[in-house]
């Protein structure tokens, strides 16, 4: 499983997501549906758009395949 950085949206190492845990998200499996999705970096829940473009630096968009 891979983290990811919400500011910048890059893969980051495990000890870098430990030091920024509301600014990452751990990668689980993926959006396996169609369109996009946006994630939570705090919660790591899915959120609206709305929410999203409200914290855009704790957030992350996750398209499907």
């Amino acid at each position: 499983m891979a983290n990811r950085s919400t500011i910048s949206g890059r893969y980051i190492s495990n000890a870098a997501a430990a030091r920024h845990p509301s600014t990452s998200v751990r990668e689980t499996g993926g959006n396996t549906g169609s369109g996009t999705r946006y994630r939570s970096g705090i919660t790591g829940h899915y959120i609206s758009p709305a929410a999203a473009a409200r914290h855009p630096n704790t957030s992350q968009s996750e398209t499907g395949k």
